[in-house]
């Protein structure tokens, strides 16, 4: 993960030290020239960063943070106005840590994020992000401290999961340079990770979801990343 997240940060910085150097020793005229031709024409970005995962009612596993990684493009069309509209194709690694008597571990969960956002450009140095998004679960995994014994009580992982989710989000980028931007967003999930009591089945479940009382828990990311934008 560090290493994905480290050669795209590289490949950014490199696309945009020369964009920056160019900004610096130009003349005045040929900056305003460069600032017409470099405006994108249709807004398709990268972007990649850092997930601080966790779930809605924790405590009821005695549960923790769980840190992951996003990656994903976007594209976002040029707006005349101080609205503008995005809409984002995401890969997110989420999760939480939780600990149940003596036995302690961590769920993975694999996303494909699809939020649909409106921008409200402040100046061209700074934006706010608001919108929806859905998002489908690839796969889930469970690691756990507990020895594994000869046999298993349990459902296949994802009996468990509802795959489908959805939510709010919102947030902020910050543009230092013309295509280079840092930025933060807050993903509120409105849906139930885990299917009802009714549609788990009758056996024993596994630590990592609450033995008793209704299933509550949802999805709550906090996202810091960087980009470029062509």
């Amino acid at each position: 993960m560090k290493k994905v997240i480290g050669l795209f940060l590289a490949a950014v910085m490199w696309i945009s030290t020369p964009l920056v150097a160019q900004d610096s020793t130009h003349t005045a005229p040929t900056q305003t020239k460069e600032k017409k031709e470099s405006k994108p024409p249709i807004g398709i970005g990268l972007k990649a960063g850092v997930n601080f995962a966790n779930v809605t009612n924790v405590s009821d596993v005695s549960g923790g943070k769980s840190t992951g990684f996003m990656i994903g493009a976007f594209f976002a069309p040029n707006s005349k106005g101080i609205v503008g509209f995005r809409t984002e194709f995401i890969f997110s690694k989420q999760g939480y840590d939780y600990a149940h008597g003596s036995t302690t571990g961590s769920v993975k969960l694999n996303y494909i994020l699809l939020p649909q956002l409106f921008v409200v450009n402040i100046s061209r140095f700074f934006e706010l992000h608001a919108g929806f998004q859905m998002a489908f679960l690839l796969n889930a995994t469970a690691d756990s401290s507990k020895p594994a014994s000869g046999s298993n009580p349990y459902s296949a992982i994802m009996d468990y999961y509802n795959r489908f989710d959805y939510g709010v989000v919102g947030g902020f980028e910050v543009k230092p340079f013309r295509r280079l931007f840092v930025g933060a967003r807050y993903n509120l999930s409105l849906a139930d990770l885990y299917k009802s009591d009714a549609n788990m089945g009758t056996g024993p479940v596994p630590p990592f979801i609450p033995s008793t009382g209704s299933i509550d828990f949802k999805n709550n990311v906090v996202q810091v990343y960087a980009g470029v934008k062509f």
